[in-house]
């Protein structure tokens, strides 16, 4: 049975420093609950809401970015419905005559190159939060924080064209990575992003799962759902079309309402908020867009002679690719990038820590410092992972750190002392490796590791004991 899969994205242009309309801060999200909020966002009798100009430049440079079609005249409408976290009862969003209509994302797929085509893009305030103990099918109350109300927040809707579960996560990785790119969003953010999913079978009644909050909850909650359809037609029973929820906790979705239709919502226009775009305004939101993940690519494997596969990895976090190149400029670029995709993205990965952290724990600077080291051969590679550990971890100067913990490498003729002993002090290792046994060469490096406490370079002692053996 086919599976279709529409998304709409919704993205908080959460680097500006004040609301959609109104002057509060957007930097809430440690902040007490309901401290950042006006009669504005709390929609007091009277507020009149006044749209910031930078939040529609960022807006318009999204969907310059995503191949859409700017239109001229855009219009704000009020989205009447009731709902707690939303305190005029109305949003303030867009209808017929959004930001923006059409475009593509291209994503890497099973199948090969894909484009995702848009449907459109427009901009909203974004409601307040819910809160619940427990989860929302238990919990018996909920609590309501104000603070992301009014926030910015930029509605992307693709076309029903996304074939299954791992394709939508791809597309939503892929979207993010074009957001940061743009410096209009932080993804590490909560409720940076949120996705409102709609699934079919077979061309079948749509289902909405509303408010995922992660990439892997949207994978989830699309493989549970389109199993839940599956099950109910294979039992001769209808799918009804409804909004459902996905809980985290339990990994399931649950019925919330009825699906509403468009008229439910008695749109009509924002009366004080009409907005025109004029060709210099285009121009010069256009001048602003930066270097692109795709022209990344190709500069990254031109400048740096870097391989296709290394170039692809970095492109996929902007701060990833800046930690390289400042490094590359210190240092050979090949080396340089085997390290920081290999080596300190594992462990940024393993302390579950962005590139983010990386540049606030370890200058690239620093960084570039440690691999000379290594290439002149002042520490090993244990040392130099050792380094990266230790700075990650506590801190201090690289210098320091390689003294302070003995990393420096032991000079070959002590090494070539230390595999003396170690042919001399185990004569069956050496007969089973004369005898062909090449793992007891292995045992003989080992040996050796042990009395350097690790300071000597494995590959160049497996060397020296071979040849000692010849």
């Amino acid at each position: 049975m086919d599976v279709v899969i529409g998304l709409e994205v919704h993205a908080q242009l959460n680097k500006l420093r004040s609301k959609l309309f109104c002057s509060c801060p957007t930097n809430y999200h440690k902040s007490p609950p309901n401290t950042h909020v006006c009669p504005v966002c709390l929609g007091m009798p009277g507020a009149m809401p006044v749209i910031n100009r930078e939040a529609i430049k960022s807006a318009i440079k999204v969907a310059l970015a995503l191949n859409s079609k700017v239109q001229p005249i855009t219009v704000f409408d009020r989205k009447n419905y009731f709902y707690p976290d939303l305190p005029k009862n109305f949003q303030i969003s867009q209808y017929d005559r959004p930001l923006a209509l059409g475009g593509y994302v291209t994503i890497e797929s099973d199948g090969g190159e894909k484009k995702i085509q848009l449907r459109r893009i427009h901009l909203e305030e974004d409601p307040g939060k819910l809160s619940y103990k427990g989860s929302i099918t238990t919990a018996n109350y909920s609590l309501i924080d104000y603070n992301r109300s009014g926030m910015p927040l930029l509605e992307i809707v693709t076309e029903p064209v996304i074939s299954s579960p791992k394709e939508a996560r791809i597309f939503l990785n892929k979207l993010r990575m074009i957001l940061e790119y743009l410096d209009v969003f932080n993804g590490e953010l909560e409720g940076a992003m949120r996705v409102d999913a709609n699934i079919s079978i077979a061309g079948g009644v749509r289902v909405e799962v509303k408010n995922i909050s992660s990439f892997k909850g949207v994978e989830k909650a699309l493989n549970y759902e389109i199993l839940r359809q599956k099950n109910l037609l294979k039992r001769g029973k209808a799918i009804v079309r409804e909004t459902r929820h996905f809980d985290e906790a339990q990994e399931i979705t649950v019925s919330l309402r009825s699906k509403e239709e468009e008229q439910d919502y008695r749109y009509f226009p924002e009366p004080d908020l009409p907005v025109v775009f004029t060709e210099e305004l285009l121009k010069e939101v256009e001048g602003t867009l930066p270097e692109m993940p795709e022209e990344k690519r190709e500069r990254l494997k031109k400048e740096y002679g870097i391989s296709e596969h290394y170039a692809k990895v970095l492109i996929l976090d902007f701060k990833m690719a800046d930690f390289f190149e400042r490094v590359a400029k210190l240092v050979d670029p090949k080396l340089a990038v085997t390290w920081v995709v290999d080596v300190l993205r594992g462990e940024l990965n393993y302390r579950d820590w962005s590139f983010y952290e990386a540049f606030e724990k370890f200058a690239p600077e620093e960084f570039a410092k440690m691999l000379k080291f290594f290439v002149e051969g002042k520490i090993t590679e244990k040392g130099a992972v050792e380094v990266i550990r230790t700075k990650l971890d506590k801190g201090g100067d690289v210098e320091q750190i390689i003294a302070e913990k003995r990393l420096f490498a032991i000079p070959k003729d002590e090494i070539e002392k230390f595999c003396r002993e170690a042919i001399q002090e185990n004569s069956k290792a050496v007969q089973d490796y004369l005898s062909g046994k090449k793992q007891a060469l292995n045992f003989l490096v080992g040996q050796v590791m042990k009395k350097t406490k690790g300071r000597a370079d494995p590959e160049e002692t497996a060397k020296i004991i071979a040849k000692m053996l010849e």
